[in-house]
């Protein structure tokens, strides 16, 4: 698990959310959305959740062009 939690650019749905943390933890994204789906039946912050990491989790772009010192 030592990859970087950020946003791909390829296999995006809405923002890349699930499509990073899939790659993050070395499953499918489309579970990832799933259980995500599932999820929303339950009472919680589910979608502030989302919409948190959504604005914490940098492009996969913006990441690869930060200069490494």
């Amino acid at each position: 698990m030592s990859r970087k939690l950020v946003r791909p650019r390829e296999g995006r749905m809405i923002a890349g959310v699930c499509a990073g943390l899939a790659r993050r933890f070395n499953t499918s994204a489309g579970m990832i959305r799933l259980l995500f789906l599932l999820s929303l039946f339950l009472p919680g912050t589910q979608v502030i959740v989302y919409l948190v990491l959504w604005a914490l989790m940098p492009n996969e772009d913006r990441y690869a062009r930060t200069p490494r010192y």
